[in-house]
């Protein structure tokens, strides 16, 4: 295989999640030929048969041995045990590519499979899936976090030719930081979809629907600039120094969901905080609206 563009590879898939089979697909897109995928639950199988028709359905051993490519698409939590097990029951051969997709982990969760002299890659898309056929153009346009042994150049540039293939842009996310580096992801989207499921329902209670079409623009707009402007983009009550806005909003959201009022609580802190720092909100307008947020707790 050439660093430029990697050989036709025989490829399989464990398993048909979101996305293993997104995964799948792409790679099937560009040539390569998918052998095997394995999916137990309705959804998974579902998948598979939608996004890679005519693939077989088989055990996770039987796709891996099958596989020039073998793609672990597994849960953070799953994946250890599975190595291990594939390794344990002699699956993995030499010269065989194994790569796994999750953020979580680095290149040492695949040390079993290294001990019968595979090319060990972590290629984890940075992108949030939903199952769904779009997840494929998705895919296209996302970066993909690139791991491998830090000595091994070959198989960083496996890795990487791999991802400019199917058209995404390989970013090298080094063994160390990897946790550091999956948290600041789970941080931003997981807890933005939280963050925007509250404010709508929040809507909701106030009758006013549907609260999407309000909230739409405003959020990626918010999400634009913060891209693009960084802090000096903050807007709103806490980054404005208005107290007494601030007070009024705590007094509403603690008659509605004491939870979620001391979820507003916990990021104004953080607002102000960040705001004070870009030299938007002066120290005794933040003072006065830290003030705020300690009041009825």
């Amino acid at each position: 295989m050439s660093a430029g563009r990697p050989a036709r590879l025989a490829v399989g898939v464990v398993s048909a999640g979101r996305v293993g089979a997104a995964l799948g697909a792409v790679l099937s897109g560009v040539g390569h030929q998918v052998v095997a995928i394995s999916g137990v639950s309705r959804a998974s199988v579902h998948r598979a048969e939608t996004m890679l028709p005519g693939v077989p359905l088989l055990p996770p051993d039987e796709v891996v041995q099958r596989a020039d490519l073998a793609v672990l698409a597994v849960p953070d939590d799953v994946l250890p045990g599975l190595v291990r097990g594939l390794a344990n029951a002699g699956c993995f051969r030499p010269g065989q590519i194994v790569v796994h997709t999750s953020g979580a982990h680095g290149i040492s969760v695949l040390d079993p499979a290294v001990e019968h002299d595979v090319l060990p890659i972590a290629l984890h898309p940075v992108m949030t899936f939903t199952g769904r056929e779009e997840d494929v153009q998705r895919l296209l346009a996302c970066s993909v976090g690139v791991t491998a042994r830090e000595d091994d150049e070959a198989a960083w540039s496996v890795g990487e030719a791999l991802v400019v293939e199917i058209g995404a842009e390989p970013v090298r996310i080094a063994e160390a930081v990897r946790p550091l580096y999956h948290a600041a992801l789970a941080h931003g989207a997981n807890h933005l979809v939280t963050l925007v499921r509250d404010a709508v329902e929040l809507l909701e209670d106030a009758g006013i629907r549907p609260a999407e079409r309000l909230l739409g623009p405003l959020l990626s707009a918010a999400l634009d600039n913060a891209l693009r402007h960084g802090d000096r983009a903050l807007t709103g009550p806490v980054a404005r120094g208005d107290a007494g806005t601030v007070r009024k909003h705590l007094r509403e959201l603690d008659a509605v969901d004491p939870e979620l009022a001391d979820t507003y609580r916990t990021l104004a802190r953080r607002t102000a905080y960040r705001a004070g720092a870009a030299g938007l909100l002066p120290d005794h307008a933040a003072d006065e609206v830290r003030a705020t947020l300690e009041e009825h707790r």
